[in-house]
């Protein structure tokens, strides 16, 4: 039993679980994400720094 509930495994299950949020939002805010990325490079690119 004590092998089941190891400190190893569980972080390994909490990293599993902060990888499938971090899908999940990505997935659900894939625009949002995509025009942000765009209109951030866009304005770098006409700063011409």
């Amino acid at each position: 039993m004590k092998r089941l509930f190891s400190k190893r495994g569980m972080e390994m299950v909490q990293v599993a679980i902060l990888v499938a949020i971090a899908v999940a939002l990505g997935l659900i805010f894939k625009s949002q994400i995509t025009s942000f990325v765009n209109s951030t490079f866009s304005s770098l690119n006409k700063a011409r720094f």
